[in-house]
Order: structure tokens, then sequence, then C-alpha cells
């Protein structure tokens, strides 16, 4: 669906995400939502031009400030306390060519009504963390290519083949949208503190030997 410059806005709704946006000050900061709030658990509603174009934009903004911040590479809607089917998303290479998790550069993409589906059979296991479940990580699987397909701040819709940790940030947010958190899948027997994974796990990012030692499966 491309949104038209006609659609109408909720007037209320329109207020009540300015006054949230407010909240976020000078820094467009603003706090993240953790595990335990309803919102996390509710189907975002679709978005279907409900706010103006000013306020989407400032969301969006305020949005990417506070992800940025947390630092993350990805933050939904619902992760701000807003039910609606906006995330953004945002990722950069960080030096290792090697790396299995197959990193990528992905540049900043304001993704509204985001859908994916697999786009071959092959999946793969890493540890993945959530800035709504802090202090955490646990390993979950996942496609290792997605078409994934959305709308942009302007309505335009696009369809983009996804590989690697692109197709798993993608995967993660627009998750986040349905209700569902990560861990909600994950192998829970490879939950693992901060720091514990840093200090353990780090040179295994596979992770073979957290998966022997902590008694899960990879495959």
């Amino acid at each position: 669906m491309i949104l038209s410059r006609n659609t109408k806005i909720d007037a209320e709704l329109n207020r009540d995400v300015e006054d949230l946006l407010h909240e976020s000050g000078n820094e467009r900061i603003l706090p993240i939502v953790q595990m335990g709030e309803p919102v996390l658990r509710q189907p975002a509603e679709q978005y279907a031009g409900q706010l103006s174009r000013r306020t989407l934009a400032k969301l969006i903004d305020v949005m990417h400030v506070t992800m940025l911040d947390a630092p993350g590479v990805g933050l939904a809607a619902p992760q701000i306390g807003l039910g609606l089917r906006i995330a953004v998303i945002e990722d950069h290479v960080r030096g290792d060519e090697d790396d299995p998790r197959e990193i990528a550069e992905l540049p900043f993409h304001a993704i509204i009504n985001p859908v994916y589906e697999p786009a071959g059979t092959q999946i793969r296991s890493f540890y993945e963390g959530c800035l709504s479940f802090s202090g955490y990580q646990a390993v979950r699987r996942r496609w290792l290519d997605i078409t994934a397909r959305w709308q942009d701040e302007e309505g335009k819709q696009h369809e983009e083949r996804m590989h690697g940790w692109p197709a798993r940030i993608f995967q993660h947010e627009t998750d986040h949208l349905s209700g569902e958190v990560y861990i909600d899948k994950a192998e829970i027997r490879s939950l693992s503190e901060d720091e514990n994974l840093s200090e353990l796990w780090s040179e295994d990012p596979v992770p073979t030997e957290a998966a022997e030692e902590l008694g899960f499966s990879i495959e």
C-alpha cells in the first residue's frame, strides 16, 4: 500500500505522539521500555498515515537518536511505548571480514509496516540481545536470507533481499511489531549475562563452545 497525502490524520494519536516526543527533551532520547510492559506483547497497529508528516519525521528522528544512544542497531516503536508498526535499523561493518555472523553495512532505514519471508532454507544460530531485555543475550536461530518488504516515511514501497546480520536485524525488529521478543524462541540454556558473554564466549561467535558447555543445540 502506498500512503496517500490525503490519508486522514488521527488527531488524538498525533497529539499523544507529540507529547511523547516532547519528553525526549533537547537530547531527543526517550527511555526504552523493558520486559514486562504490555506494549511489548501487543501487536502494533498498521501505520496508515495516522500522524502528520512533521510528527512522523520527528518520531523517526527521536527513535534513531535513542537507538544510537543505547547503543543498538534497531529500535521498534513499541520499545518507546508506541504501538505502531514503525522501526528504525542501522549497522556498520566492524572490521572483521572473517566474522561468521556475516555483518555487513546496513544504512539507516525507517521501516514502516515491515514484513519478511525466508529466501531459502538456511538458518544460523548466534547470540542476540535486545534493548528491552537489558543485560542479557541468548542464542536465537534465524533465517540466513530473507525477502524484506517495507514502506519508507514517504510511503514508498521497498523490497530487498537481505543476508546475514542485516537480515537478522530486520527479523528482530519486525518481530517486535507482532508482540514477539527474541527470547521467546531463543535457546534458554544459552542465556548469558553480558559480562559473562564477553568473558567466556566472545571468541566463540558461532557459538559451538557455549553450546557444549551450557548444553544447548545450534543445529
